[in-house]
């Protein structure tokens, strides 16, 4: 469990590396969008990693590593936008977001270490390709849960299936590496 907290760590910090970057090129324009369309811009990055996968090639030459980078970082955009609500205008500064982010960081840090303790790190017997189907359902379900109104009768809330993408996406990056 140890070296699976340390190569967390590691993968998790190159995506808060790319947030903060691209943080100060855009600032925090996204927080003027929807869930749905945040939900539908992690699907889009997690259908092209499929469809490479299945392809076998792609012609747009930015890695999967990219792609899962991105499911992390605006599943994290999500949390805060569940979280604060959406704004008009950008409306946080830098340092607050990041507080938001290490928050989000922190809590699937250890989700992942008790489900890592009760599954006994099965992921790692998984193929990339089944943590991209995973991620897929994940958003399927949370595409029915937010034309459900956010209702749920029975199921976990939104914000446990992006907690998941988080993690899967992180557990992806550990295995490519």
């Amino acid at each position: 469990m140890e070296q699976t907290i340390q190569e967390y760590d590691v993968a998790f910090a190159k995506c808060k590396d790319i947030f903060i970057k691209k943080m100060k090129d855009y600032g925090c324009a996204w927080r003027i969008l929807r869930l749905s369309s945040l939900t539908d811009q992690i699907f889009i990055k997690a259908q092209r990693i499929r469809s490479i996968e299945m392809k076998g090639s792609q012609k747009v030459g930015e890695d999967i590593r990219n792609e899962f980078i991105g499911i992390v970082n605006y599943s994290i955009i999500a949390l805060i936008q569940l979280e604060k609500g959406i704004a008009e205008q950008p409306d946080m500064v830098s340092e607050e977001v990041q507080a938001l982010y290490e928050n989000f960081y922190s809590e699937s840090n250890e989700l992942m270490q008790s489900k890592n303790h009760d599954y006994g790190e099965a992921w790692r017997d998984m193929r990339v390709s089944s943590l991209t189907d995973l991620i897929l359902q994940k958003l399927l379900r949370v595409k029915q849960i937010e034309d459900n109104e956010g209702k749920t009768l029975i199921s976990e809330g939104i914000d446990a299936n992006y907690f998941d993408m988080i993690n899967y996406s992180i557990f992806a990056l550990i295995k490519l590496n």
